[in-house]
């Protein structure tokens, strides 16, 4: 069985990841995904509460998981570290992965690119890392 651990936030569910799951899924070898959703701080204000990110992570990572098992695919996952190498890290401990598939926003917007979040985990961990970049934000984030 092919094991992927999926990265992602504010981009779940999106056209772009969906596509990249779909073609791993349409490989025909049996698949796991194992979504981890970092408790990021919520944009929009100076401080930020550790309960409503990691709510809103959680409702995030409920509907992706939703939308996975909709897909065909066998899915677990959990809420992880605010910091999105950290949250790939623990998970990989628990849940080895064949390809980690790291979903961030577009560039300008995106927090994880502008602190080099694929470099930092693709020079972090051994298993392979694609990044999916959304083309546009979106609209539940706006």
């Amino acid at each position: 069985m092919r094991s992927y651990l999926v990265v992602g936030n504010q981009t779940l569910g999106g056209p772009e990841l969906t596509a990249a799951i779909a073609e791993r899924i349409a490989a025909g070898d049996p698949t796991h995904f194992h979504v981890v959703v970092p408790a990021s701080p919520i944009q929009g204000g100076f401080t930020w509460d550790e309960d409503k990110a990691y709510a809103a992570a959680r409702d995030r990572l409920e509907a992706m998981l939703g939308h996975l098992r909709t897909m065909g695919a066998e899915a677990s996952g959990e809420v992880g570290h605010k910091d999105p190498v950290e949250a790939a890290r623990d998970a990989l401990r628990r849940h080895p992965a064949d390809e980690v598939i790291l979903s961030t926003l577009p560039s300008g917007i995106s927090r994880w690119l502008g602190q080099d979040v694929p470099g930092r985990l693709k020079a972090g961990i051994a298993v392979p890392v694609v990044v999916v970049t959304a083309s546009r934000e979106p609209a539940h984030s706006r």
